[in-house]
């Protein structure tokens, strides 16, 4: 059985809730760090992980979410003197091993480090950009959904490159002990769903299908409203969808009900809601009427809509994870 679901299930049998926040970045506030010491340093950056671990005990971490890591391993990290991609770099990229790239080495060598020295209870996970969403860093999000009605070959041979860049990655990252795999694909939310399925869901399904036979499970994580693609999201091969918060016009409780209980439903508390403005008895309370409302469902996992952002209060944290932690399933 994949761990995440070992995990979940032993959960249920406690009557008890998995209570899983994207945190990375407040994280910083425990060791006075900054987001690009961290992302440069993977020393530092598993200190960050490691106080999260200790001070929070989440049932899973991450390490801090970053959507630029496999675009940089291919020369396209933005605060580099900019050049226009064209038709022929592409030759260039299928030709780079991003196993020599040092930024994207330095996230394998935190999650080795997590395997080896946080406690073996919490899962461990890791993000990789997701297919369209990599080949809008190279074309640019304008250009990449102009391709979606207009040149479909080229997007096609793009995202084909890309999904094998990523498998690469992947790859690297359960090697290095990974167990969660989380696809981060924000700018998919802007396609139809015929585009969804055709440039991001065929090719998160090809991803998922090498390591359907392992204990790594993957979690597909779009931002905003969703709606339009969640049926189609479920339908990828991954194991779990992460959905946004009821602001962004997500009802998880008409989801829970619309989805296969074998499909694990990850959310929703809003990241820039109560948690980054609100009091700890405001979050406490948000917290427990979405546990309340996800009662009967046993693929629920509490977590936030989104990564929270650096500066939300570490005693909202410590509310949302103690009302989680707390709740008893009747």
């Amino acid at each position: 059985m994949k761990k995440l679901h070992s995990a979940l299930s032993k959960a249920n049998e406690e009557k008890r809730r998995l209570v899983v926040p994207l945190l990375g970045f407040p994280g910083l506030q425990l060791t006075n760090s900054t987001i690009k010491l961290a992302q440069q340093n993977y020393g530092e950056h598993y200190k960050v992980l490691k106080e999260i671990a200790d001070t929070f005990k989440p049932d899973a971490i991450f390490p801090l979410m970053d959507l630029s890591v496999e675009a940089n391993a291919i020369g396209r990290y933005t605060l580099f003197p900019k050049e226009e991609f064209a038709k022929k770099d592409l030759d260039t990229i299928k030709n780079i091993n991003i196993a020599y790239d040092t930024r994207l080495i330095g996230y394998v060598e935190t999650i080795k480090l997590m395997r080896e020295e946080l406690p073996a209870n919490i899962l461990r996970g890791a993000y990789v950009t997701g297919p369209y969403t990599l080949a809008g860093l190279l074309l640019s999000a304008d250009e990449a959904a102009l391709a979606t009605k207009v040149n479909t070959d080229y997007l096609h041979e793009i995202c084909g490159i890309v999904t094998k860049i990523i498998q690469d990655y992947v790859s690297l990252l359960i090697n290095a002990g990974a167990v969660i795999i989380c696809i981060l694909e924000p700018s998919a939310v802007m396609l139809g769903p015929q585009q969804f399925v055709e440039f991001s869901g065929n090719y998160v399904k090809s991803l998922c299908s090498e390591y359907k036979n392992t204990d790594v499970s993957f979690i597909y994580h779009i931002c905003g409203n969703t709606n339009h693609i969640i049926k189609h999201m479920a339908q990828s091969g991954v194991d779990a969808l992460s959905l946004d918060s009821p602001e962004a016009g997500i009802d998880l409780f008409e989801i829970m009900q619309n989805v296969k209980e074998d499909m694990i439903i990850i959310g929703n508390i809003s990241p820039i809601g109560k948690m980054l403005f609100g009091t700890r008895s405001s979050v406490e309370t948000e917290v427990k009427n979405l546990l309340n409302k996800m009662t009967g469902f046993p693929n629920f996992i509490l977590s936030t809509g989104c990564d929270l952002p650096q500066e939300t209060p570490l005693e909202n944290i410590h509310a949302f994870m103690n009302t989680g932690r707390n709740y008893r399933m009747m």
